[in-house]
């Protein structure tokens, strides 16, 4: 979440970067902020007035019961009991404030929470992802010399994963995996850890449950409850990517400058609602409840973050372009961006349909998730806190789309599939996949 006092203070310039999302919604958030952060602080200043008057009262009262004087004993006892009638009206009228002023300190609360990170100057206005702007692209287009197939088509022709009895078992948007796409799902995960470890990445393997409080320090609140499944009677989470629970591991710490950056390699199986796709491209394996991801997650210091941005992006394509992919980078624009991230990248994959969709993206979400999650870093040890650090995330391989990629672009006229050089190694040295003999 963004800084109170930049919320506070620097109003009209976090309204004219909220204007770039063309999202109403987002500037209501910024309203009812505003207002109910008001209303605390007005709440708060009539409360302390209020402790002044009884501090005040209770003075009075101890000076006219320590006067001794006969005469005074009957005026003092009338004093006195006018004011324990108001020392409890006081009491009274102060309870009703707290209990006012915390509900509006978590109004406004909820409202920050909601209000999307502040935009970089270099992200590209535009209203929908059709204002996303192609930064570069890289590999060979592949060249066929006959109608090429989409994956379902070729997975379903060589046995490699069965959709229709996943949708009887499990509902739309599951799969099962079958014999080599196993093992090259497996391999592709391999594959990155070994790349991003090579490169001082630590390997982890989370939780693939989250409670909700760090969940909501992680995640965009206003999807939520579309995209997350919650385990019944439960304070638990299925995660939808690694990000989230790695995030939330340093909650609440303080970290020593000289240990930053912290880099992560997070191995985790994704869970997805993937609620309001409608109209968008969910063939087989490309928009699933559930898939495999390999993700760099750093966290770093505030002046690291735009050079650590670009190193993730470089180890994205570098894993691409050794699988031999045809793929682009796109510039993530204002109307597409989601609320944490204050730029993005996406990668998107070349398919059989000569269409290119997204694989995966990087997201520099400077210090908003690390506001939530109350991460900070200092100089050394003992010293005061210096500020919030960074965080990064980075989808390095996807596996299944990743999958989906390999079969449309590696497909051979003989209905087998090549394993790219890089993966051959992690599949015992198979070098295609060929149709089964009847």
């Amino acid at each position: 979440m963004l800084d109170v006092k930049l919320l506070r203070e620097q109003t009209a310039l976090v309204k004219k970067n909220l204007e770039k999302r063309n999202d109403p919604e987002k500037l209501k958030m910024l309203s009812e902020f505003l207002k109910y952060d008001r209303k605390w602080r007005d709440n708060l200043k009539k409360i302390e007035e209020i402790r002044h008057r009884r501090n005040v009262l209770t003075k009075e009262m101890a000076a006219l019961n320590s006067d001794r004087r006969k005469a005074q004993r009957k005026s003092n006892k009338k004093q006195t009991g006018t004011k324990i009638a108001e020392v409890k009206s006081l009491r009274k009228k102060a309870k009703t404030l707290e209990e006012q002023a915390e509900k509006n300190r978590q109004q406004a609360l909820n409202a920050r929470m909601r209000i999307p990170n502040l935009l970089d100057k270099s992200v590209p206005v535009g209203r929908d992802d059709s204002g996303n702007v192609e930064v570069r692209r890289a590999g060979k287009k592949p060249k066929f010399g006959f109608r090429p197939r989409n994956h379902v088509e070729i997975a379903e022709r060589l046995g490699l994963a069965d959709f229709t009895r996943a949708a009887k078992t499990a509902g739309a948007g599951f799969y099962y995996l079958k014999n080599e796409l196993v093992v090259l799902d497996y391999a592709l995960q391999r594959f990155a850890m070994d790349f991003l470890t090579k490169r001082g990445f630590t390997l982890i393997e989370p939780p693939y449950m989250i409670r909700r409080k760090p969940y909501e320090g992680v995640t965009d609140l206003s999807d939520f409850e579309l995209v997350t499944y919650k385990i019944e009677s439960e304070d638990a989470y299925l995660i939808a990517t690694s990000e989230h629970p790695m995030g939330a591991m340093l909650m609440d710490e303080v970290l020593e400058s000289k240990h930053l950056p912290i880099k992560l390699c997070g191995v985790s199986p994704c869970f997805r609602k993937e609620i309001g796709t409608h109209g968008k491209y969910t063939k087989g394996l490309f928009r699933v409840h559930q898939f495999n991801k390999v993700e760099q997650f750093v966290f770093c210091r505030p002046e690291d973050s735009w050079r650590i941005h670009e190193e993730l992006q470089k180890n994205s394509e570098e894993l691409y372009k050794k699988l031999g992919l045809h793929f682009r980078v796109v510039n993530i624009c204002t109307g597409d961006i989601g609320t944490l991230a204050t730029k993005k990248y996406d990668i998107e994959v070349w398919m059989a349909d000569s269409e290119f969709r997204e694989s995966g993206s990087n997201s520099n979400c400077t210090d908003y998730q690390a506001r939530r999650l109350n991460i900070r870093f200092r100089e050394k040890k003992g010293a005061p806190p210096a500020g919030f650090v960074h965080t990064l995330n980075n989808t390095a391989i996807a596996t299944s789309r990743i999958m989906i990629a390999i079969l449309e672009q590696y497909q051979q006229k003989d209905g087998s599939v090549r394993i790219p050089k890089a993966l051959q190694p992690y599949m015992g040295g198979l070098k295609a996949i060929k149709p089964r003999k009847k």
